[in-house]
């Protein structure tokens, strides 16, 4: 699965048209060569500004790679329009940092919150400081607040960083990448990992501290109150200094990553990408040829996502059956499973589905997934399969009425049984389903799919926002 998005995306470029990344023309003045890696989790909100005030430097030739913890929200479909590479990591800024700098080809690696906005020129700024003689180094850093203890706070931490030579991940640390490799990247800390490389990096040398500022945002400080955001950082500082253990204090604090204990197969149920057959509510709107590029785009999104998930293995169930072309380049070139889709309604087609796996697998859970949701990240699958630890059933609902996903990890056949398929009553004759089954269940948060004009033209809106 792991060529989906290279080899494939490449033999069916029209189908993801808009997906590319951002295109370049390196102007490098420096010569010298930069990664960005920028962690998140969940910044759906505020990460479209974050990024885009990135693209100047991607034109200039630097490289963006996002890393996602496990994202619920907007933040996964965003990064896929604005960044080089997205990739998916455990929670906590370490391993997702780690995972970003993987595989780097760049001179220096660049990490960068997602809160906190570059200069202009930051790359010929760390160039300079490279070709100066520095190993690694960080920026002065500006607090984005208007409250007059900020300018003392964002002072302290500058002159701090200056006396002790200690860099925090607030002022975008960058290094070089090979002094990084040669360093094991980041400890698996749960916080104080910035602090912890710092004292690794200063044997190999100073920090270079670049005097023109990053900003970073003050949500943090408002959150919580200046003065208590002060009083918790400062005391969490000095008992590090004093040898407290970081996952203890993250225990403590609340700081501490959420455990990641899930495992599941997931079923992609897909539809071939037919003109005439395929979206067929779509086109009205788009015609035959483009709702079915629809089709094949929305089917290669699922499968990236599902393959980003890493919970288990993935099986397409293709309809009408697996013989068409799309299918057979899939199975070809990614070794991807892939069953014929048997005849019936959607729900005799899913209980199949369901009734095939656990005839063989009963004791793993399993994951059934259309392909019509744009929104669907490897977070919800993270999410949805973790939940069925503790639930029978789970269920990530549709705004229309209907489920983008449901999970099992017991066979549950009444489920399925006197649903009114595609109408919007599904989710509601499925919640009585499951109350008659006595069976435990939860829903996830409800995300939005792509079957009418309306849908498509919202897509299209979100596209445009990217």
């Amino acid at each position: 699965m792991s060529v989906v998005r290279s080899a494939i995306a490449a033999k069916t470029s029209k189908a993801t048209a808009g997906l590319a990344p951002f295109a370049r023309t390196p102007i490098n003045r420096a010569n010298v060569s930069l990664r960005i890696v920028m962690p998140v989790l969940n910044e759906g909100d505020t990460l479209q500004r974050s990024l885009q005030a990135l693209q100047t430097l991607r034109e200039r030739g630097t490289e963006l790679v996002v890393v996602d913890g496990g994202s619920t929200d907007s933040t996964w479909a965003l990064a896929r329009a604005l960044a080089d590479n997205v990739r998916l990591a455990p929670r906590g800024r370490a391993a997702q940092m780690n995972a970003g700098a993987q595989d780097c080809r760049a001179d220096v690696l660049l990490f960068l919150h997602a809160d906190t906005q570059l200069p202009q020129d930051a790359d010929w700024l760390i160039a300079q400081a490279i070709k100066s003689g520095n190993v690694w180094g960080r920026f002065d850093v500006c607090i984005d607040g208007p409250h007059p203890m900020l300018r003392v706070v964002e002072r302290l931490m500058n002159l701090r960083s200056r006396l002790t030579g200690i860099a925090t991940g607030d002022q975008a640390m960058f290094v070089q990448s090979d002094a990084f490799e040669r360093l094991g990247g980041f400890a698996d800390l749960p916080l104080m990992e910035d602090i912890e490389i710092s004292k690794r990096l200063k044997t190999l040398g100073p920090p270079a501290c670049i005097n023109v500022p990053v900003t970073t945002s003050a949500r943090r400080w408002q959150q919580h109150g200046v003065w208590h955001a002060m009083v918790l950082m400062w005391r969490l500082r000095l008992a590090y200094f004093l040898g407290a253990s970081p996952h203890a204090l993250a225990t403590r604090y609340g700081y501490a990553p959420r455990p990641e204990s899930f495992a599941a197969a997931v079923a992609i149920f897909a539809k071939a990408p037919v003109p005439g057959l395929a979206k067929t509510r779509l086109i009205p709107l788009l015609g035959a040829a483009s709702a079915a590029r629809a089709q094949r785009r929305f089917t290669l999104n699922t499968l990236q996502v599902a393959e980003q998930a890493a919970l288990g293995p993935v099986t397409l169930w293709c309809a009408p059956n697996c013989t068409h072309r799309f299918f057979s380049a899939l199975r070809r070139v990614t070794g991807i499973a892939c069953v014929n889709q048997p005849p019936g309604d959607i729900g005799a087609r899913m209980l199949s589905g369901f009734e095939h796996h656990f005839a063989g697998h009963a004791k793993t859970p399993l994951l059934l997934v259309g392909t019509d949701c744009p929104a669907l990240a490897p977070g919800h699958l993270q999410q949805a399969a973790q939940a069925l630890n503790t639930h029978d059933v789970v269920l990530i609902p549709a705004e229309d009425g209907g489920y983008v996903a449901i999970g099992m990890r017991v066979l549950v056949p009444r489920v399925f049984e006197g649903i009114a398929w595609s109408t919007p009553s599904v989710m509601a004759q499925t919640r009585d389903q499951l109350r008659r089954a006595g069976v435990t269940w939860l829903e996830l948060p409800t995300l939005w799919d792509v079957d009418e004009p309306a849908d498509w033209q919202r897509l299209c809106q979100f596209d445009k926002r990217k």
